[in-house]
């Protein structure tokens, strides 16, 4: 009986490592693509993105309506590189919230984004996430973006 409690006792302290070791795989892979992002460099964000990735935003809409926006992941990427050197933008991550099963993860990262130095809005990102051959990749993100009920912290 001792041998098998033992036994017990590291494959699951053996489960738990390996799903500590996949959390901080993908952790890296959404962490590298704001990295990307906010260091404008386009090579480093398609390494993380899967090249059929869905983009979508929830927002308001002009009349105040809830609305679903497709978004194209290379109007991003045209964004990141075609704003001048002396126009910053920042998003910055908050929190990370990780959920895994198997080959896929879903990532839920609240954050604030800064323009220009200042506050512009905040929101919430959702990612999904596949584990292919070599790594994880994002193959889905929506977020949503919203002006009220944020309670920014100095960048």
């Amino acid at each position: 009986m001792k041998y098998f409690s033992l036994l017990l006792t590291v494959l699951l302290v053996n489960l738990i490592n390996a799903q500590i070791e996949e959390e901080v795989k993908v952790k890296y892979a959404v962490e590298t693509f704001f990295y990307a992002f906010n260091g404008k460099n386009e090579f480093a964000m398609k390494r993380v993105v899967d090249t059929d990735v869905i983009m979508q935003t929830v927002k308001l809409n002009m009349l105040g309506n809830m609305i679903v926006e497709k978004t194209n992941f290379n109007d991003l990427i045209n964004f990141m590189i075609t704003t001048p050197d002396s126009i910053s933008f920042h998003e910055k991550i908050l929190d990370y919230k990780i959920e895994i099963d198997g080959g896929m993860a879903h990532v839920w990262a609240p954050y604030e984004f800064w323009y220009k130095g200042e506050f512009s809005h905040c929101g919430v990102n959702s990612f999904q996430l596949f584990k292919d051959e070599h790594a994880w990749k994002i193959i889905y993100l929506v977020d949503s973006r919203r002006k009220e009920d944020c309670n920014p912290v100095s960048e």
